[in-house]
């Protein structure tokens, strides 16, 4: 297994390889404007970063906002991509892209002036072929903070160390953001563009098939602006549960408790709530169940509401409520929608 480098790297221009910033996006108008500024600050050398934008057609603004980034920056170029997903999105980046390294950005995400740096760092010095870093996620809006605060807890999206952990270095399952050598790409092949969501999950653990660790680096830092209201955080989380079941049917073993857990909530909520209809213990069954969610929710919403505002504590568990039954009424919708295709190991990933 590959070892976590040092971190004395200064390497002359010449010894550095060109990287390709890739950017999947739609409708990021209220953000992209600052993803754009953080990769053109970026203390790796200009003349090396190669930035491209697989724009999902938008129609807020957005493909202004690049484009009056273009006028001033000859090395941004957007692409279109007209069926409006990720994996579409870095297919048709991944097919022109021409750096060595490839850095994968969300629009919703600013990443640290030393990002790239680090990551050819541990990439080229530490000799690893995949790195990430710890995200932390800021609000954005009224329910923002509340619904950040509640997608970095444990108790909100369970053990996943990029949103909760900071600090160490090591190897994890999947990191946001991540930055390939180009060669692993060849070798692995292109995003399953079935996947709407989990992408980066399935990406990654067939990374890991093929025998390459994914590093997360402390030094390899971002931001991300969690969603900004109660709404959209729902319909991220159903799809999370929707296309988390066609990962399963491909790797089951990518999976961890974790990602069962809502799934086994939601359907306790259901049956024992049928069953309270007929049967007194199917009633007192479904106040147990609910009375022991909502005090690890209270429990919880308390410790984050007492560090960072009072004001929290009933947006809260409304946050967390989301997460988990989004996620396993979507979990449960996905079981039905691909009921045919627990055979299918492949799904739709392009030839190289």
């Amino acid at each position: 297994m590959n070892s976590c480098p040092d971190n004395n790297f200064s390497p002359s221009t010449e010894e550095l390889p060109l990287v390709s910033v890739v950017i999947p996006e739609r409708n990021e108008r209220e953000y992209i404007a600052e993803c754009l500024h953080a990769i053109q600050t970026q203390s790796y050398p200009d003349s090396l970063i190669e930035i491209l934008i697989a724009d999902g057609m938008s129609d807020d603004g957005t493909r202004e906002i690049i484009a009056e980034f273009i006028q001033q920056d000859s090395r941004i170029k957007m692409l279109d991509n007209p069926q409006k997903i990720v994996p579409t999105g870095m297919n048709i980046m991944l097919r022109q892209v021409r750096g060595d390294v490839v850095v994968r950005v969300d629009g919703h995400c600013i990443i640290d002036r030393d990002y790239i740096l680090n990551c050819v760092n541990h990439l080229i010095h530490g000799k690893n072929v995949a790195v990430g870093g710890p995200m932390r996620t800021i609000e954005s809006g009224e329910f923002g903070k509340a619904i950040s605060l509640a997608t970095s807890s444990k108790f909100g999206v369970g053990n996943s160390s990029f949103r909760t952990e900071s600090g160490e270095t090591k190897f994890v399952d999947t990191v946001p953001f991540p930055a390939y050598l180009k060669s692993l790409i060849l070798e692995v092949g292109y995003y399953d563009e079935e996947l709407v969501r989990n992408q980066d999950d399935e990406y990654n653990y067939r990374i890991r098939s093929f025998g390459h660790p994914i590093l997360l680096a402390d030094d390899v830092r971002s931001v991300y602006y969690a969603r900004s209201s109660y709404k959209k955080l729902w319909k991220q989380y159903f799809q999370y549960g929707v296309y988390k079941i066609r990962v399963l049917q491909k790797h089951p073993k990518q999976m961890s408790l974790r990602q069962f857990v809502p799934f086994f909530f939601v359907v306790g909520l259901l049956i024992t709530l049928l069953l309270s209809v007929t049967t007194t213990w199917g009633w007192i069954a479904f106040s147990a169940l609910v009375g022991v969610y909502l005090s690890l929710s209270f429990i919880f919403s308390m410790k984050l509401s007492s560090r960072h505002g009072r004001k929290l504590l009933l947006k809260l568990p409304i946050a967390f409520a989301i997460l988990h039954i989004s996620y396993g009424l979507g979990f449960i919708v996905g079981l039905f929608r691909f009921w045919n295709r627990w055979g299918d190991k492949v799904g739709k990933v392009p030839s190289v």
